[in-house]
């Protein structure tokens, strides 16, 4: 290099510079020469290299590899080169003049510090889309993971920048913010107790993107979204956004219903109230009738005190296990409750085969259509709260 020295400073005596601008002109040539290599050396990378990557990339039948080399982070790696180049030829030009080459190498330096914090973003969002194409990965909370991480670097490269900026050690200002780890503690208490608690959502499989969540509490009824570092949101069936925070799911409760489409059967429990008037005891030519419809068998038919309540109660089982929504592999049962003031609840439990909401309410629907069309059949009514047209009925002369 010295040779290369000497031969700028021959040519800029031959232009008859004098000896302070000979030196300052040498270095400016030598400061364009590092520029151009800088630039140089970048575009040979982008325009050369990075396709090669990405041709190699696309050969393999692995799916990461083209998502990590995509233009948006290969161009933010290019953008290292520069500053590299800067950080080792600077002393050559500057080499001299000890006070600028340190300010030229400070500014290089945060410059640095920038473009791979940059980098770490690009690689973080990258690493986050492809996790979202894994079938396993996708269903997991990792978006608070790769924000907490960005964070991190941003925290150290703030850091760093410190430190270049008051010619210190990073360990040295670490070791002082130690003394303000309460006030940080503060500052980042969010960000803190939601890492946490989206490691705990994650290692217990307690919340996934795409469950249906309820929350009474904060009123959330409807999807997960999206799970981040502050904020989980849940898209309501109104079609309105509800924001909670990660910790809050930890510590309070709150209902998911992953598992019932899991298993393939979504739960029934509604109740029938029939009026106690019409609970009695079946007459022989009912119970005649009811054997020739098959509602009850022979050895039903032998006992001589017969409740119409008991026969409907075995004929709504014997409906559901032969009803083509309903999942025979599930619980199954009809029961009667403690008697109200308003009659005596028959709760119907048992599991429909389809999950999804309008197909679940739609099939709920027609099974109670028909259990309460039948009623009279078996001579039971519902309780009824006396409405106005029934007081009006009592009227006298009516």
């Amino acid at each position: 290099m010295d040779w290369l020295q000497r031969e700028i400073e021959q040519l800029l005596l031959k232009l008859d510079w004098g000896p302070t601008a000979v030196e300052w002109g040498a270095r400016i040539v030598w400061l364009v020469i590092i520029f151009v290599i800088s630039i140089l050396l970048a575009k040979i990378f982008r325009h050369f290299f990075i396709p090669l990557l990405q041709q190699l990339s696309r050969r393999t039948k692995m799916q990461w590899d083209d998502h990590l080399f995509k233009d948006e982070v290969m161009h933010k790696a290019a953008r290292l080169i520069p500053p590299v180049v800067w950080y080792l030829l600077l002393p050559i030009a500057l080499g001299s003049q000890p006070h600028l080459l340190d300010i030229c190498l400070r500014i290089t330096q945060i410059y640095l510090i920038v473009v791979s914090m940059m980098l770490i973003n690009a690689v973080m969002d990258t690493l986050y889309n492809i996790s979202i194409m894994n079938e396993t990965l996708r269903t997991r909370p990792l978006k608070g993971v790769y924000q907490m991480v960005i964070l991190i670097s941003g925290c150290i490269g703030v850091i760093l920048i410190i430190s270049v900026l008051l010619g210190k050690n990073a360990a040295t200002i670490l070791a002082g913010l130690g003394a303000s780890a309460a006030i940080l503690m503060l500052i980042f208490k969010d960000s803190i107790l939601g890492l946490v608690a989206g490691v705990q959502l994650s290692a217990n499989d307690m919340l996934r993107p795409g469950d249906w969540i309820t929350m009474d509490k904060y009123g959330a009824d409807g999807y997960v979204t999206e799970v981040t570092l502050t904020t989980v949101k849940i898209q309501n069936f109104d079609k309105t956004i509800t924001t909670i925070p990660p910790y809050a799911l930890v510590s309070d409760s709150f209902q998911n219903w992953r598992s019932m489409f899991d298993c393939g059967g979504r739960r029934i429990k509604r109740s029938l109230l029939i009026d106690a008037h019409t609970v009695r005891f079946c007459t022989p030519e009912e119970c005649l009738r009811y054997k020739e419809q098959h509602l009850i068998s022979d050895e039903d038919g032998k006992e001589d005190r017969l409740v119409n309540l008991q026969v409907y109660r075995k004929y709504v089982m014997n409906y559901l296990k032969n009803s083509p929504y309903v999942h025979c592999d599930f619980l199954q049962m009809v029961r009667m409750l403690q008697p109200t003031a308003e009659g005596i609840p028959i709760e119907v439990y048992c599991f429909t085969k389809e999950t999804n909401w309008v197909s679940y309410e739609t099939h709920q629907g027609e099974i109670f259509d028909h259990l309460l069309a039948v009623l009279p059949e078996f001579g039971l009514r519902l309780f009824q709260r006396p409405s106005g047209l029934d007081l009006q009925d009592l009227r006298p002369g009516k």
